[in-house]
């Protein structure tokens, strides 16, 4: 792995308004050395630490997949100074990059099972690199069945609209959209997150249930999932909310005897119920 401290160039490419609000926008970006390209190996469910000189660093989940050679996404919400000032950016400017980092979601043991994906709101990101390298030809017979519930506010908080609008027409993915309460038009499912999972999935044994999104969806979604029939061992979470520095060095994401940057974020439900509830 090359040296954590040191970052990586990256040019702005694109910037694309995600929501009516214009507080959350999707980033894509380049390396500014093509050998870096090739450096930077990353999975699934790993973070970087996107900076600007003078202003800080934040992390952030890849919500690119590593099949996507070349650019690298990230789904930004406005919160605070470092995020205001990144949302100021144009494509064309430069920013640093440092990464990959933490661990990624469980691809081995998906591997010959169903897959069960539940995000909410901005959290989706390191979902849809998950969902675009299953998808990805060479890969797609690698897992069974794809069942993804995501659920926003409103249909204007939705990311990736066009991508998601694809995803509804094949055959080899499940697809359930919800926003909390009923709007005209929508024509989709009305509901919080774990009302919407319990109503729609029906797992098979082996399958394989992953979660992202604001804690309290979080919360109420994996006793849901447990009551379905899903064991601790078959649960999958990301702590991406307690990523700090990236490298363990701060100990702002310390739970027990784990550091969330190096540890995770991603965790079982097994090894979470080992772990004090701070999570």
């Amino acid at each position: 792995m090359p040296n954590p401290y040191l970052p990586y160039e990256m040019r702005i490419e694109k910037i694309t308004e995600e929501n009516p609000e214009n507080d959350l926008k999707t980033f894509i970006l380049s390396f500014l050395n093509e050998q870096d390209i090739e450096r930077f190996k990353y999975l699934p469910g790993q973070f970087g630490e996107v900076g600007i000189m003078g202003v800080g660093e934040a992390p952030f989940g890849i919500a690119s997949a590593p099949c996507e050679r070349g650019i690298l996404k990230f789904s930004v919400k406005r919160m605070g100074f470092f995020t205001k000032c990144l949302h100021q950016a144009e494509a064309g400017d430069i920013v640093s990059l440092r990464g990959p980092l933490g661990n990624s979601w469980p691809l081995e043991k998906l591997k010959g099972k169903d897959v069960v994906i539940i995000g909410g709101g901005f959290a989706f990101t390191t979902l849809r690199s998950l969902v675009r390298y299953i998808i990805e030809p060479e890969n797609r017979s690698d897992f069974g069945q794809i069942d993804i519930v995501y659920g926003n506010r409103e249909p204007g908080q939705i990311l990736y609209k066009e991508e998601f609008k694809e995803w509804l027409t094949r055959e080899d993915i499940n697809l359930y959209l919800s926003i909390d309460r009923e709007v005209p038009g929508w024509d989709k499912y009305v509901g919080f997150v774990p009302e919407i999972t319990e109503k729609v999935i029906n797992p098979s044994v082996t399958a394989i249930a992953l979660v992202c999104g604001p804690p309290v969806m979080i919360k109420y979604t994996l006793p849901v999932l447990q009551n379905l029939g899903f064991t601790p061992d078959r649960i999958y979470t990301s702590l991406e909310m307690k990523m700090k520095c990236g490298i363990g060095m701060c100990g702002r994401c310390n739970i027990g005897s784990k550091y969330v940057c190096k540890d995770g974020p991603v965790f079982s439900m097994a090894e979470l119920e080992q772990l004090p509830p701070e999570y």
